[in-house]
């Protein structure tokens, strides 16, 4: 069989006597030494491997059972990682799992503890951050930035307003009087 310098060995590579159950459990173990990953994620590289799924199954199985595999425990930490280091709101947070295969129960659950206030406090302090390096711009252009940095990490257009209008008052009261009552409506 010949070696490759990283990851296990291709499917193509292994030996026709092999034991399937073996080989996907050592795949496993490496992909889950380098970083943790779905039970959905799992299932879908070792069938592209050419694991038969009925193997793929079991062995997963006894992967969750003994605890290697938690959904439920990876969909918690990415939450608080992702809102933490990203400051992603929680419509974000529920695709992004939801993509990765986790189940939408779980996906709940771990969105359960990212509170409304939370979510309100890690925005204050993106558009705090954020607003530093736009104080040259316009008050418009500004309000208009900051609202939209926030909405691309999933705030409701409302709420990134509403936190653009709390952390950067003066900003926004030198045009409120004007037409506008959201940024969308100026452009």
């Amino acid at each position: 069989m010949r070696s490759r310098p990283w990851g296990p060995p291709a499917t193509a590579e292994l030996e026709p006597d092999a034991d399937p159950e073996q080989v996907a459990r050592t795949i496993l173990l490496r992909k889950l030494t380098a970083a943790p990953r779905t039970r959905a994620q799992l299932r879908d590289d070792l069938i592209g491997r050419g694991i038969p799924e009925d193997v793929a199954d079991r062995v997963l199985d006894r992967f969750t059972d003994v605890g290697l595999i938690d959904d439920g425990a990876y969909a918690r930490l990415w939450v608080e990682s992702r809102h933490r280091s990203r400051g992603s709101a929680r419509s974000v947070l529920r695709q992004e799992l939801r993509h990765k295969g986790v189940d939408a129960a779980l996906v709940e659950d771990a969105l359960a503890d990212l509170d409304a206030d939370s979510e309100r406090t890690r925005a204050a302090e993106l558009v705090r951050v954020k607003a530093r390096s736009l104080s040259r711009l316009e008050p418009q252009a500004r309000v208009r930035r900051l609202v939209g940095m926030l909405q691309r990490r999933g705030y409701s257009s409302s709420v990134a307003y509403s936190v653009v209008r709390e952390v950067l008052p003066g900003v926004t009261e030198q045009w409120e009087g004007d037409s506008m009552s959201q940024p969308d409506e100026a452009t």
